[in-house]
């Protein structure tokens, strides 16, 4: 997959070092991959959820969320936010 604003990881792992490798980790799958469908993106990412039309991907041992939207027949991720837990517990997704 094409990831756009790969930006917002790295300021992520400079805000966030402890998540750093998780975040390293969760590119290199993302950016070597080819999803076609949400099923074949929950295999290799399964702590991820559709709400809305956006995908919240829990990394870190669940200490931080991206939430990105994915279009599957362009083959692109966009990241919109990389937040900790606690940013994400106060955001309304739709």
């Amino acid at each position: 997959m094409h990831v756009i604003s790969q930006k917002r990881i790295w300021e992520a792992k400079e805000r966030y070092k402890e998540t750093a490798l998780a975040l390293d980790a969760w590119y290199r799958i993302a950016k070597a991959s080819t999803f076609e469908s949400f099923a074949q993106l929950k295999a290799a990412f399964p702590s991820v959820d559709k709400v809305g039309d956006q995908y919240v991907f829990d990394v870190g041992g669940n200490k931080l969320r991206i939430i990105a939207n994915v279009e599957f027949r362009q083959g692109k991720i966009f990241i919109r936010q990389v937040l900790t837990h606690a940013q994400y517990s106060k955001v309304k997704l739709q």
